[in-house]
């Protein structure tokens, strides 16, 4: 095999393609969007598990360049005392602590690394349909071109059109809260100092959680339990409205949440949803990965890095297993316990049926689980867990 179709730029799509090309392989990435900058306003935390995949493929300086560090975590509850306080993942080591960025910002800086190194990426090239061959697999874009290649991987998201070619009854399903995403201008109306924070606050009707960036701005975040926003409602809300809608829930609770949504201009809101379990992976010549395979709601925090995960464990299984069969097979076998055991508990959490101790500790770092870091260390050959050693871990933080 020699050439590898990425269908989607985002987080998942060029990691891969990274990854790709440090094992050997000749790949091009193909973004719907005409930019990089999807979501722009919308944050997100890579976790240390991100971030040691990120190292195992030489990308660390390209992320870490942009937003800032977290290392440590804080747990208010309603009425604004600290219940916790403790270190956050692998905060000891500099390469792999938490960091705090924008997701358009993460975007950017994946893909110019990939241009560094030579990588094609296409953007505004919408996917139509993909034909099936027994020796390749061709992409047919919506601009009417075509490119060929060995094998196609999808990572174009939770509405992936690669999904419905490999099972077409799959659907997202709302995971049981709608979520708040915003930032403040400087100053800070956290009047919070620590710049390598995050808190989280267990609130009375909402779950909240805030970082203040060296520059002064407030990010954070609102889960919120209920019917699931329609469509329309969230196409057209302002931030206004959501501010509005927001604010009720958070002003009973004597916590910093209320005084930082009122000092807020800047609001998304998106209902969570996730990918079932049990949803197939690959057919032929095609797989999909990240979101497109088995989207989470954001309760564990752990989206985007585990997608990172599956980058380096899909370039590996490729470069170690003599053919692209066994390749795919090796790779699900790895991957499906761990991150359809994140959707099972990230899931959990945003229905309130479990909320876990706040760890602070990213899957790959349970106590007693070196497994999933064993697999993603770049010089270490991948084999078949043994069935004592696949369990995927624990939980992580509360929010992202």
């Amino acid at each position: 095999m020699t050439r590898v179709l990425v269908i989607g730029g985002g987080i998942a799509g060029t990691t891969t393609a990274l990854a790709l090309h440090k094992a050997g392989f000749g790949v091009s990435v193909h973004e719907a969007h005409p930019d990089s900058a999807e979501d722009i306003g919308a944050f997100l935390t890579l976790a240390s598990n991100g971030m040691r995949a990120l190292a195992q493929i030489d990308a660390s300086t390209a992320v870490t360049d942009a937003g800032f560090p977290l290392t440590s975590m804080r747990v208010l509850d309603g009425t604004g005392s600290e219940i916790a306080n403790r270190p956050l993942g692998e905060s000891g080591n500099p390469l792999l602590r938490y960091r705090c960025l924008r997701r358009g910002e993460l975007n950017t800086a994946l893909q110019a690394e990939a241009v560094r190194r030579g990588i094609t990426i296409r953007h505004g090239t919408p996917l139509a349909s993909v034909q099936h061959g027994p020796e390749h697999v061709t992409a047919h874009f919506a601009d009417g071109s075509t490119t060929t290649g060995d094998l196609l991987i999808g990572a174009d998201g939770l509405n992936s059109t690669v999904r419905r070619t490999i099972a077409p009854a799959t659907q997202p399903r709302y995971a049981g809260e709608y979520v708040f995403y915003g930032y403040t201008t400087p100053a800070s109306p956290a009047e919070d100092t620590d710049h390598e924070r995050i808190t989280m606050v267990r609130g009375s009707t909402a779950a909240f959680g805030y970082t203040v960036s060296p520059n002064g701005q407030t990010y954070w975040f609102a889960r919120v339990a209920g019917d699931p926003l329609s469509a329309d409602t969230i196409a057209h809300g302002t931030p206004g409205q959501w501010r509005d809608l927001l604010l009720p829930l958070l002003r009973d609770d004597a916590t910093p949440a209320a005084g930082i949504v009122e000092a807020t201009d800047n609001i998304l809101v998106t209902n969570a949803t996730e990918i079932p379990t049990g949803t197939p992976w690959h057919s032929g010549r095609t797989l999909v990965i990240g979101d497109a395979a088995h989207a989470a709601s954001p309760a564990t925090g752990q989206g985007a890095s585990m997608a990172m995960e599956d980058a380096v464990i899909l370039a590996k299984a490729l470069r170690d297993a003599p053919d692209t069969d066994t390749a795919l097979s090796l790779y699900e076998t790895l991957r499906r316990p761990r991150v359809e055991h994140n959707t099972h508990i990230s899931g959990n959490i945003s229905r309130g049926a479990h909320t876990p101790s706040p760890t602070g500790r990213p899957p790959a770092a349970q106590p007693g689980n070196d497994e999933p870091t064993r697999q993603l260390e770049w010089n270490s050959p991948l084999t078949t867990p043994h069935p004592d050693t696949a369990h995927p871990g624990g939980g992580s933080w509360t929010d992202r």
